[in-house]
């Protein structure tokens, strides 16, 4: 009877990935500029997908010592209007709403002004979202990152979920904002998690996630709930000026376990 179940389970699994169907970033690229909303399901994405546009915008900059001293900005945002959700999705290549481009001195950046989604998704490449904003509700619940992976400076203005999330590289949410609650229960960080300078403002979830090397929690503000139950940290957690609630994390350790 095990065997019988198990040669279904394979014959199952084998079926969803021939079920799966491919597309080119290109084409969604181009319904993206076309202002149509971006809907995938089941699907493997091949080619890097650029939120930022960069190939479109580069040719028409200005050189960037002439630009820049008559006061002009080295970065280039992009606003991205569509709704934008991925579920069950793999990305063979990069995925990016940040790139600093070395040869011009521009840095490209996408904001996204409605719902985005990227659940349960697989990364198998860089996933960039520096200094991106989020302006509705977002979601990377489920998500796979297997690569280079950066929330650095992004700023989360509604709800947002990153459960069950397995970062496989080092993870950096370095000076983002959370402005909702988020969660991470279940998470998994495989190497550092860097959370330093990182404003929680209305709570976070850290409960049963697994930090396999170092937690940074350096200058972090929590405001709300600070759930860590079953939170696992292999090797050290940087907690230096760590404010939750108006507390220490050692004071809210003590408190926690009275």
């Amino acid at each position: 009877m095990k065997n019988i179940l198990t040669i279904i389970a394979v014959l199952f699994s084998t079926t969803f990935i021939f079920s799966q169907k491919t597309v080119n970033a290109s084409d969604i690229m181009r319904d993206i500029k076309n202002g149509k909303t971006i809907e995938y399901s089941n699907t493997i994405i091949k080619g890097e997908l650029d939120f930022t546009f960069m190939d479109k915008a580069l040719p028409k900059l200005p050189k960037r010592r002439k630009w820049w001293n008559n006061g002009g900005s080295n970065t280039i945002e992009k606003q991205i209007s569509n709704k934008i959700v991925f579920k069950n999705c793999t990305f063979k290549d990069d995925v990016l709403a940040y790139i600093p481009h070395e040869d011009s001195g521009y840095t490209f950046i996408a904001n996204f002004e409605s719902i985005t989604v990227f659940k349960n998704c697989n990364f198998e490449q860089k996933a960039m979202f520096k200094y991106s904003d989020f302006e509705r509700d977002a979601d990377f619940s489920g998500s796979k990152f297997n690569s280079d992976t950066t929330f650095k400076y992004a700023k989360f203005d509604r709800g947002i979920s990153f459960k069950n999330t397995y970062f496989d590289e080092p993870a950096t949410f370095k000076y983002s904002d959370f402005n909702e609650f988020v969660s991470f229960e279940n998470s998994v960080f495989n190497e550092t998690a860097t959370f330093k300078y990182t404003e929680f403002n209305d709570g976070v979830s850290f409960n049963n996630v697994k930090f396999k090397e170092d937690l940074n929690l350096k200058y972090t503000k929590v405001t709300g709930e600070f759930d860590i139950t079953n939170m696992e940290v292999s090797y050290d957690i940087n907690s230096k000026y760590t404010d939750i609630n108006g507390k220490s994390f050692s004071k809210y350790l003590l408190k926690s376990r009275r």
